[in-house]
């Protein structure tokens, strides 16, 4: 396989296809690469409510609402994973170096980056704590400020630096909400750090985070992000924000899988961190002095480490085959548009927010948001409506105390009604 067979049918394919979706409101054009094309009718003929290029994604067995959870794997993306994955049965060269370029360049694209601002990373979770470990937390001491919308696989790492020193300050929200001010208030010299979710995976709530940026630099604190829910959700610049850090894997809105993400670091501050761990993928320049006919030199290798986040960052290997899905994922995603994604769901989050309330159920997701996640708390979710559920063929996020409802752009009004249907109204002891 020649270093273009790896892009070559999903561009072609990602043309067609968006060609179609940008010629219908609400359509999709030709199904993805390897898949036979199935047009879509004409804007004149399009059922109301469809969803944006629908036909990127195979017949789902059940409605899915919960790609916040795990997003579905275009076919597009599927299909360049089947051909890396044919590179290696047959041992046939796969261009990884250009697939990571490719990769890193539309992700910078995307959050508004720059690609040497970023390293590949395995998780958000692997993200968030090289910053903290860069930031030589919790050795410098100090506060951290965060609050109880942030990641709750966080409350783990700042309960356990806590326990270490540190002074953690968890703020709290109010209808669904937290006010910038709370942290404005909450950030003084002492802060070294500022950490929460950009877009709050329980309720979809959205910082102002260029305000709290804008408070935590004042008192000389950095700030991380996690951007799992904004990345490919709302449209996002890091840079005008001016996050010092930020985090997320690309096994939900940027749809590739689990065991790869990104870390961004801000380049003026590369130079003032601490090296958190020491991998061969940092290194610029290699050349031993151990082996035969090696050049002789002082100690085992003459070694430099990029100048760049990766330089900083990097470990090891990483996934080859999740580059192969977001090298088809994020192209189609910036010639969808983000800001479109985000508007062709706004009819979808209105007539939740309209509907459930009317069922006796209790919305904690802001209603002006425009993030993919709506939540409802309600107790005993799980055991409650797991059974109405699967007989609609319905399938959401339901948690012990809560549900949430992520449409993604495949999702029509039409599933969103068919889960309004599935819900039972709840009696009145319940509605409070």
């Amino acid at each position: 396989m020649d270093g273009n067979a790896s892009r070559a049918g999903p561009d072609l394919s990602r043309r067609a296809l968006l060609a179609g979706a940008a010629a219908l409101p609400v359509a999709s054009g030709p199904v993805a690469s390897g898949v036979a094309a199935q047009a879509r009718p004409p804007a004149s003929t399009a059922a109301p409510g469809e969803g944006l290029a629908r036909a990127m994604f195979a017949p789902m067995p059940t409605v899915h609402l919960d790609s916040g959870t795990a997003h579905p794997v275009p076919l597009g993306a599927r299909d360049a994973v089947e051909r890396y994955l044919h590179s290696r049965a047959t041992g046939e060269r796969w261009p990884s170096g250009e697939v990571e370029r490719r990769v890193k360049e539309r992700f910078a694209r995307l959050v508004g980056a720059s690609p040497r601002e970023l390293a590949f990373v395995q998780s958000t979770t692997a993200g968030e704590q090289l910053a903290i470990d860069a930031l030589d937390l919790p050795g410098r001491g100090g506060r951290i400020v965060t609050d109880t919308l942030h990641f709750f696989g966080s409350f783990w790492i700042y309960e356990q630096l806590a326990r270490r020193g540190m002074e953690i300050v968890w703020l709290r929200p109010q209808d669904g909400r937290i006010d910038p001010a709370a942290y404005e208030r909450a950030i003084d010299g002492d802060t070294r750090l500022v950490s929460l979710s950009l877009v709050s995976t329980y309720n979809g709530f959205e910082h102002d985070l260029a305000r709290i940026c804008d408070a935590a630099h004042a008192h000389g604190a950095r700030v991380y992000a996690d951007i799992i829910h904004a990345a490919g959700t709302v449209p996002l610049d890091l840079h005008a924000t001016g996050v010092d850090f930020a985090a997320c894997a690309s096994y939900k809105w940027l749809m590739g899988d689990f065991g790869l993400g990104f870390l961004y670091v801000r380049e003026g501050l590369l130079d003032q961190l601490r090296r958190p761990r020491f991998g061969y993928y940092q290194l610029a320049r290699f050349r031993s002095h151990v082996y035969p006919f090696d050049p002789p030199g002082d100690g085992v290798a003459d070694m430099a480490a990029r100048d760049d986040a990766e330089g900083l960052f990097a470990m090891g290997t990483r996934s080859h085959a999740v580059m192969a899905q977001l090298d088809w994922t994020l192209a189609a995603l910036l010639e969808l548009g983000v800001e479109r994604i985000a508007q062709a769901r706004m009819p979808l989050l209105a007539r939740l927010h309209e509907a459930l309330p009317a069922k006796g159920y209790r919305v904690v997701t802001p209603p002006d948001s425009r993030t993919p996640l709506l939540t409802c708390s309600l107790e005993g979710a799980r055991e409650r409506l797991a059974p109405a559920l699967e007989r609609a063929g319905v399938t959401i996020t339901l948690s012990r105390n809560r549900f949430r409802v992520c449409p993604s752009f495949f999702n029509t009004i039409d599933d969103v009604e068919r889960l309004i249907d599935a819900l039972p109204r709840l009696p009145q002891e319940d509605i409070r």
